[in-house]
């Protein structure tokens, strides 16, 4: 019987192929092999690695535009959610994910999976301010992770979700307050989508308002 965290029961729910699995297998691997020397991760999320980064971050592909081709992931990290994204749509014609990270380590680690499992990902070495404008009008789905506050995130995506962008935020069980403050300050519809992989979370899935609409929260 497979335990809570095998790849066998996280990847369930989510149908993904023989070859995906094997990409997956060997990020997971890779980071196992990584984190002693680079902590690419918190060291006690690795027990749980299947389900708190990997399935967590595969949540994400089911809630993005359909046939989405161009993908930015802000502060890639260890490669969740982006270098998972990329590889679970490796073979989606045309697809591309940027990732951008200003770690150079992590920067590395994103270079090697991504090379070993053949992602269609580019890593970005830069602070994002630096490289997410250029992506305005290309992007279709831009995301982050345990990245920074949602009004945080939302400002330093502004300007691909001004072009059509989707923003994919997912959220831990504090979103309430960061979604009151949001409110305050942005023109966007939100949605809040309940996490696959924990009870407490939320996938916030934003859209640009014109600016003549008021700021709303559209709830499940």
């Amino acid at each position: 019987m497979p335990t809570a965290d095998s790849p066998d029961a996280a990847l369930a729910p989510y149908g993904v192929s023989r070859e995906t699995r094997a990409r997956l297998e060997i990020l997971v691997a890779e980071l196992r092999r990584w984190q002693p020397v680079k902590n690419l991760v918190g060291p006690r999320t690795l027990d749980e690695v299947w389900t708190r980064h990997v399935a967590d971050s595969l949540q994400l592909v089911d809630l993005a535009p359909p046939e989405a081709g161009r993908w930015v992931d802000l502060g890639s990290g260890a490669g969740f959610p982006g270098l998972v994204v990329a590889i679970a749509l490796a073979d989606r014609p045309g697809f591309r994910m940027d990732l951008v990270e200003a770690n150079a380590r992590k920067c590395a680690f994103l270079r090697h999976v991504a090379r070993l499992t053949n992602a269609p990902a580019r890593v970005h070495d830069a602070r994002l301010e630096s490289v997410v404008p250029g992506f305005a009008g290309e992007a279709e789905v831009v995301s982050a992770r345990a990245l920074a506050p949602l009004d945080t995130l939302v400002g330093w995506s502004e300007e691909l979700l001004k072009t059509g962008a989707v923003g994919l935020f997912p959220k831990g069980a504090g979103v309430e307050s960061e979604l009151t403050t949001l409110a305050k300050s942005r023109t966007v519809a939100v949605e809040e989508i309940p996490s696959r992989t924990d009870s407490r979370a939320r996938v916030l899935r934003i859209r640009w308002l014109p600016r003549d609409d008021a700021s709303r929260t559209d709830r499940p």
